[in-house]
């Protein structure tokens, strides 16, 4: 069982969800990430989502678009990300870590040298943006073999045969988008994620975390209470641009925007 199982199974125990917070390696600076990376797990990060920077992030929107460009202009390289990852695990041995990016810069260092280089770097999952389950099979089972849960996008228009067959390479849990559009849109419609929701679970036994328009802690409550788990990026990735020249004002930021989250999602649990 990976580490995203075993984190996933015991909150759900303790009838808690994963709070998943996104941010992009290299932003505002490489040698910031790892910092921050912590900061979020004390501030009640169950999961990491850490974005390799990519020069034309197609389903991302203009928060993060430009967080990659930050991150570019220092240089930061996939293999630079996989460093982040392995220094993050000196303290850390424990907090699931998920890569989440596009297909070249994996392509273009070799599916199978990436994935053995994630799995001894303490990567736990890959979301690949530009992965259609379609051209998947050649794919996951060299992240599969490699130990690392491969995680796919769903969205609001994905019809039942194809969350079936997603699921049918994924692992770990699924990542369903909440609204149609690039990341940072606003158009949350919590009724309508449980419907689908409801819809995915029917399909599927992977855990479901919802992303993409979960910006305080209301939201992230609303979601919670219909998903296992609760992604939230650009409202981060926005913090971090404001304060990108000043540490310690960045992680007090950081901690002011999450920890609401946690809590509210705690508060809901115990109810």
């Amino acid at each position: 069982m990976s580490r995203i199982q075993q984190r996933l199974q015991s909150l759900r125990e303790q009838g808690r969800k994963a709070l998943i917070p996104f941010i992009t390696a290299g932003d505002p600076h490489p040698d910031s990430t790892v910092a921050i990376m912590h900061r979020l797990v004390a501030s009640g990060a169950d999961i990491l989502e850490l974005g390799v920077p990519f020069s034309d992030p197609m389903a991302d929107g203009p928060v993060i678009q430009q967080a990659c460009e930050r991150a570019l202009v220092h240089g930061t390289s996939l293999r630079q990300v996989l460093g982040m990852v392995e220094q993050f695990r000196e303290d850390d041995p424990d907090t699931p870590v998920v890569l989440m990016g596009y297909l070249n810069p994996m392509e273009a260092m070799g599916y199978e040298t990436f994935a053995a280089r994630a799995r001894e770097a303490g990567v736990d999952g890959v979301l690949t943006v530009d992965l259609p389950p379609e051209e998947a099979a050649d794919v996951a089972p060299l992240f599969r073999n490699a130990g690392l849960d491969a995680i796919f996008l769903l969205a609001p228009t994905t019809t039942d045969d194809r969350v079936s067959a997603i699921s049918g390479h994924g692992s770990g849990y699924i990542y369903y988008v909440s609204f149609k559009g690039v990341t940072g849109a606003a158009g949350l419609d919590v009724d309508d994620v449980s419907k689908n929701v409801e819809r995915i679970r029917r399909l599927t036994d992977l855990p479901v975390a919802v992303g993409f328009g979960i910006r305080d802690a209301d939201s992230a409550a609303s979601v919670g209470r219909v998903a296992d788990g609760v992604i939230v990026g650009s409202v981060l990735v926005n913090t971090i641009a404001e304060h990108q020249t000043d540490p310690d004002a960045l992680h007090r930021a950081l901690d002011e925007r999450l920890r609401p989250m946690r809590e509210a999602l705690d508060a809901r649990a115990s109810q």
